[in-house]
């Protein structure tokens, strides 16, 4: 099948191995960032060490809050910033200048406008984004429903997030 351009549409298998691709690219960028964080911070609990009664109970509960929950709840809280924040950098900012990642890249892959005349920008990479990964994290099982959703989709074999940012993926040549 063709595109709206008259490229070929790609296949399921090629934009699954672009997305597995892509991820391992940004999960590698996240254990480089979250690496030494996560090292000081087990270190800093493994300093804490906060007395016990003979009971087994915490001696003082509020030192336990203070110097290992607190920071432990502000880590995970800046972790989920940070990790949204490099996926924005790499799915939109980065997608947005050709309209490939670097796993659309290596399968031929690239997204485009449904309309052949415009343009791929901020906007449109911004709600596949929005769709495909902020709505695939909170509502439970929409990721795979996202994802799959290009195998019964006709004419164009759209994803969700597709559907919603107003693009196609389609086959190009290296």
């Amino acid at each position: 099948m063709l595109g709206p351009g008259g490229q070929p549409l790609a296949s399921f298998g090629d934009r699954l191995l672009a997305y597995l691709i892509d991820t391992a690219v940004v999960v590698a960028a996240l254990l480089v960032v979250f690496g030494p964080l996560f090292v000081i911070f087990m270190a800093r609990m493994l300093a804490v060490n906060p007395e016990t009664n003979p009971d087994g109970t915490v001696a003082e509960p509020g030192l336990f809050v203070v110097e290992i929950l607190l920071p432990m709840l502000l880590l995970q809280a800046a972790s989920l910033v940070i990790m949204f924040g490099i996926y924005w950098l790499y799915h939109v900012e980065y997608l947005k200048r050709t309209g490939q990642t670097l796993g659309k890249k290596v399968m031929g892959l690239q997204v485009v406008p449904l309309d052949p005349t415009g343009t791929l920008d901020r906007r449109m990479a911004g709600k596949r984004y929005l769709v495909e990964f902020v709505g695939g994290s909170l509502v439970p099982g929409g990721s795979y429903v996202d994802g799959l959703w290009q195998l019964w989709d006709k004419p164009w074999q759209q994803c969700l997030h597709d559907k919603f940012a107003g693009t196609v993926v389609v086959k190009v040549s290296r």
